[in-house]
């Protein structure tokens, strides 16, 4: 009778044993999996965001010396700009973690926006006094102010606010898909719990 109920113990014991082993390989296969959906996710992201507008402005130039303290020798021009202007995130440059132990993704770096922009700029009406002529200074002295009134005017723009929205909604990817198998997505310690959190990423 002992015999049998030690068989029947032992048994027992085997079958659940195999059935542990058995969900803890399942567990671990299904870990596996995830962990690689999301490294190819991430690799899907990792690809260059860019944002083109165009922008004009006109505006005149204007330079005076005093000559002998009291006569002023002038030159000024008529400038009209045409600017391509470009803002993009490379998101290959994206620095990510995966903690298959916490089953976290961990954002450690975004990169920042990179504006660029390519004016056309024409001269019109211009005069210059024999004293005061325009030289190469004075065109260098031209580009250097369109282009710094054009960075502030597209820094302010939609232009801006739409590269934003588009990198944003790159890393939604990365929360829908994180969120769905309850991992957990974070970002500077703090953890992405809802979308509001991403809007906040870049603020």
């Amino acid at each position: 009778m002992r015999n049998i109920v030690l068989g029947i113990v032992i048994a027992v014991v085997l079958v659940f044993g195999l059935r542990y082993c058995e969900h803890q390989k399942d567990t671990r296969e299904q870990l596996i999996e995830h962990t690689a959906l999301i490294q190819k996710q991430l690799k899907n992201v990792g690809k260059l965001i860019v944002t083109e507008g165009s922008y004009a402005q006109v505006f005149t130039y204007k330079d005076t010396e005093k000559l002998m303290g009291f006569i002023d020798a002038n030159k000024k021009a008529l400038v009209v700009v045409n600017a391509e202007a470009t803002i993009s995130y490379d998101l290959s440059k994206i620095e990510t973690e995966v903690d298959e132990i916490t089953k976290t993704v961990i954002l450690k770096n975004i990169p920042e926006p990179e504006l660029k922009i390519n004016p056309n700029i024409e001269y019109y009406d211009v005069s210059q006094d024999y004293f005061n002529k325009f030289e190469a200074k004075d065109y260098n002295t031209i580009k250097q102010k369109v282009e710094k009134q054009l960075r502030t005017k597209i820094e302010a723009s939609e232009l801006s606010t739409n590269a934003e929205n588009r990198l944003i909604s790159e890393l939604q990817k990365i929360y829908i898909l994180t969120n769905s198998m309850g991992w957990t997505l974070q970002y500077n310690q703090t953890p992405i719990t809802t979308q509001e959190d991403l809007q906040k990423i870049k603020q």
